[in-house]
Formats: structure tokens, C-alpha cells, sequence
């Protein structure tokens, strides 16, 4: 290493350390868990199986681009945040796009009744199909207002 033949050797041996990175699989199982879903919850809204989300979370495989920013937009955050001092490989980080789409069927369905372009009744079969404890608050207090 460059940093062995420097004068300050000390300083460089500790700057390695310094970096110390997150495991993504840590991170997105943390936020999995912050959120209370299960990961079969999250499969679901990934279109994976339940067991690639196991293994997302446990280090097994290496997340694709297409599935980080899937999962960053879930977690309401852009990838390079999600990945951000985290050991996901540089040269796929590189690749990410800049957002990600975070809105959810629930969330338009909100604004469009906010909008008053969709009816009481449709917000009421939306909450019936809905098991995410947030998104299901937040069409009550819809249908409440």
C-alpha cells in the first residue's frame, strides 16, 4: 500500500480505519424493521420472493441497480442515499439513477381524492385491499376530513 512508504504512516493507518462502511444488507433490514413489515411485506412490494429478500438482508447476494433504487424509493429515500457508506459496490453505486419514485398507489390515490378527483367510495376499497399500517392511517384521516 501507498500509505506504508509515507513518513506520517500513522495518520495513514488511521484514516483506513476511519472508513469503516455499513453493510447494506444491515441497512436495509433496519429499515425493513423501522417500518414494521415483515420481510414477506416487503417481497411483496419488491415482486421478489421472499427468501431473495432473506437474502438481500442477510449478505447472501448483492442487490441489482434496479432493485436498489426499487427498494430506496419503498423506504422513501434516493439510492445514492441508500447506499450511501455502505459496502455496495462502487461501480454499481456509479450506475444508479439520481431519484427514484417514491410515490405509492396509495399516495396518488390521496391526492387525486384531495384533488376531488376520486370518490369517498374509492378511498374505501383502497383501505380494504390496504395492509401497510402507515398508508392505512393515512386514508382514515382522508376519509375522516
Amino acid at each position: 500500500m501507498a500509505c506504508r512508504s509515507t513518513p506520517d504512516r500513522r495518520v495513514c493507518l488511521l484514516s483506513q480505519f476511519a472508513v469503516v462502511k455499513e453493510s447494506l444488507a444491515r441497512r436495509i433490514a433496519k429499515l425493513r424493521s423501522e417500518l414494521g413489515w415483515t420481510q414477506q411485506e416487503l417481497s411483496d412490494r419488491l415482486g421478489m420472493s421472499r427468501a431473495a429478500v432473506s437474502h438481500l438482508e442477510g449478505g447472501l447476494s448483492v442487490p441489482s441497480e434496479r432493485t436498489v433504487t426499487l427498494l430506496a424509493g419503498i423506504f422513501g429515500l434516493e439510492p445514492h442515499e441508500l447506499v450511501h457508506g455502505t459496502d455496495y459496490p462502487i461501480g454499481k453505486a456509479e450506475r444508479l439513477p439520481v431519484v427514484a419514485a417514491r410515490y405509492t398507489e396509495v399516495d396518488l390515490q390521496l391526492r387525486l381524492f384531495e384533488a376531488g378527483l376520486v370518490t369517498a367510495d374509492a378511498l374505501r376499497a383502497l383501505l380494504a385491499r390496504t395492509h401497510d399500517k402507515r398508508e392505512r392511517d393515512a386514508l382514515e384521516r382522508a376519509l375522516r376530513s
